[in-house]
């Protein structure tokens, strides 16, 4: 979450070419190429369900249990412990949720001096409590040196979500909690602040919708933001897509350049069948969360931004290498 977003002299009146040169130069964007290392030396796999999904899918005791991991940016460990130890949290349910699953323990390591291992677990645990998921177990080292913290998540669900499942004719749908406001120092919207215990049933409504059938794949935005992430989930399939940036659910007074390069708290793409529409974006109205159809998945490997009838396309994936793992099916 450190990293700093590009300087893009931006108001709310924005246009297309702006946000598309803001979303290709986010940091968060540019560092997912670096995935590609782990194909390179891990070699073909069906990566249990991906490539490109927030988590792998098992099966356990005869239903599948989800399992992910985060590793925080050091300096962000360093320059906020609290901080990276709630996050560390968040991003793993984030994760979970994300896979249709319902989180039911986190697991964390941490290597640090007492003083900041302490204020990262106080993170941690905080977190745990808001969104209603323990902490199970972990390992602590403690050390003088350069801090570091990861957590990892497992969680339960009867109908996973995957991006194996994105089709063209499924309609994309963003999701999120418009509460509170943009954070000054990253480009982070924490929204939790202002929804408080409700946060813990946000993550959960994942599930319901993956259960019913009204969702079949998913991503959550994380720091490579709205765009980003959303290539991330049409990448496998090589699928494309046309965004209505007037329908993308955003804050008041936050500049599209800046919320379409932002982690929000509480952010989601979801891939919904076509006639469930409805079904979907009643399910976040009832909790008091935003929902939109913003476009329609296609085969042409385009991601386009549009504005009335103005477009302009922010990468082909036939093209562009998001992260580089393999193709689905491949």
């Amino acid at each position: 979450m450190p990293d700093q977003l590009p300087e893009v002299a931006s108001l709310p009146g924005f246009a297309l070419p702006e946000i598309a040169a803001a979303c290709l130069a986010n940091p968060g964007l540019t560092a997912k190429a670096e995935i590609a290392l782990v194909g390179e030396v891990l070699g073909g796999t069906d990566w249990m369900g991906g490539p490109g999904d927030d988590g792998a899918v098992v099966t356990a005791h005869g239903g599948p249990v989800v399992a992910c991991g985060e590793a925080l940016f050091p300096p962000f460990v360093a320059a906020d412990p609290h901080g990276a130890g709630f996050a560390a949290v968040l991003t793993n349910v984030n994760d979970v949720a994300a896979m249709g699953a319902v989180p039911l323990g986190i697991v964390d390591t941490v290597v640090a001096s007492e003083p900041v291992a302490r204020k990262a677990l106080a993170g941690m645990r905080e977190a745990a409590e808001l969104y209603d998921v323990p902490i199970i177990g972990g390992h602590l080292t403690i050390h003088d040196g350069d801090p570091a913290i990861s957590a990892f998540a497992v969680g339960s669900s009867s109908a996973p979500l995957s991006v194996t499942r994105a089709e063209p004719g499924q309609s994309l749908v963003v999701a999120a909690a418009l509460d509170g406001r943009m954070r000054e120092d990253f480009p982070f919207f924490p929204a939790f602040e202002s929804r408080g215990r409700r946060s813990a049933g946000d993550v959960r409504l994942l599930g319901a919708l993956a259960d019913s059938g009204a969702v079949v794949a998913a991503k959550d935005i994380s720091m490579a933001g709205l765009v980003g992430s959303l290539a991330m989930l049409l990448e496998p399939g090589r699928l494309g897509v046309t965004v209505d940036v007037d329908a993308v659910p955003a804050p008041a007074g936050v500049p599209l350049t800046r919320w379409f390069n932002c982690f929000p708290s509480f952010g989601f793409l979801l891939c919904v069948p076509a006639g469930r529409e409805a079904e979907c974006l009643a399910a976040f109205a009832a909790r008091d969360l935003a929902a939109a159809v913003v476009g329609v998945l296609d085969d042409t490997a385009s991601l386009t931004l549009s504005r009335g009838d103005e477009q302009v396309e922010v990468l082909n994936l036939n093209d562009t290498m998001i992260t580089g793992l393999p193709r689905a099916g491949s």
